[in-house]
């Protein structure tokens, strides 16, 4: 039932992931963003390098990209290409600041032998806003993504997609307001969390259609990134300050683990910004 805790089993995962030796925030692509406002490097690879570190104390595999020099916001990897069943589908940049970040990482994907790989036609920040859940593609837009990428792909990819609008510029990627907590399986259906306020009437009411046993966010836990959190289906890495959140998962028999990201934050991003997840 709704609220009571269940036993939750971890699925081992693959991640590429980018250290964020040439941090910065040299401009404003997002509310989050302000360039007089002093930022470190080194306190991001520290933040970053915990992060990875966290993924491989939880068992999984980390996979990493080299940044490069003049991409400050490569370390936002996820924005980077969608992966399903092997498939993958790259990015297009609607900020022309980040659009070279998109060949790095397909040459990435040819270098280590993904052969099925499409560089998209629509402008598509991948993982940023597409949210896979086992069975469909949710898929965000209103900010970024375009909604014609939405079809692309479906087509592309081969999976149902659901489209869903964002009306709330501080959170301008799908993956800023909403997660997956479980994927879908044969005998289970999908989990996610998510921040209401955050998408619009219509899109409200298809979340609650599809997902009436979301866990819904409150908006200090949607305002310091918690939403943009990596869960294994067991072990969810959080923000330490999403900490109504954390209660609301432990319940629901969720783990999470707290990290920090303060320093990446100032840039608009968290956990799974930092985090592309190779599905084969």
């Amino acid at each position: 039932m709704p609220g009571s805790a269940e036993p939750r089993v971890p699925t081992t995962r693959r991640y590429l992931m980018c250290e964020p030796r040439f941090f910065a925030v040299d401009y404003v692509i997002n509310p989050w963003m302000d360039p007089t406002q002093p930022v470190s490097a080194d306190v991001a690879v520290a933040q970053w390098t915990e992060l990875r570190d966290t993924y491989r104390r939880l068992g999984h595999t980390v996979e990493e990209i080299e940044p490069q020099p003049g991409l400050p916001d490569m370390v936002f990897a996820a924005n980077s290409g969608t992966v399903v069943d092997g498939r993958v589908l790259g990015s297009r940049f609607r900020a022309p600041q980040r659009t070279a970040e998109a060949e790095h990482f397909r040459r990435w994907f040819v270098e280590h032998g993904y052969r099925d790989l499409t560089m998209p036609e629509q402008v598509n920040e991948a993982e940023g806003d597409f949210a896979w859940t086992g069975r469909l593609l949710l898929a965000g837009t209103g900010f970024r993504t375009d909604p014609a990428a939405h079809a692309e792909a479906q087509e592309v990819l081969g999976v149902p997609v659901v489209s869903l609008r964002l009306v709330d510029p501080r959170y301008y990627h799908l993956d800023t307001a909403l997660f997956v907590l479980a994927e879908a399986t044969d005998v289970n259906t999908a989990q996610i969390a998510y921040y209401p306020e955050a998408f619009s009437p219509g899109s409200r009411r298809v979340l609650a259609r599809l997902f009436p046993d979301a866990v819904i966010a409150t908006a200090a836990d949607a305002e310091c990134f918690g939403l943009n959190g990596v869960s294994d289906g067991r072990n969810v890495v959080l923000p330490r300050e999403a900490t109504e959140l954390a209660d609301r998962l432990a319940a629901r028999g969720y783990d999470p683990v707290h990290v920090d990201i303060s320093e990446l934050r100032k840039a608009g991003g968290g956990p799974k910004c930092c985090t592309l997840e190779i599905r084969k």
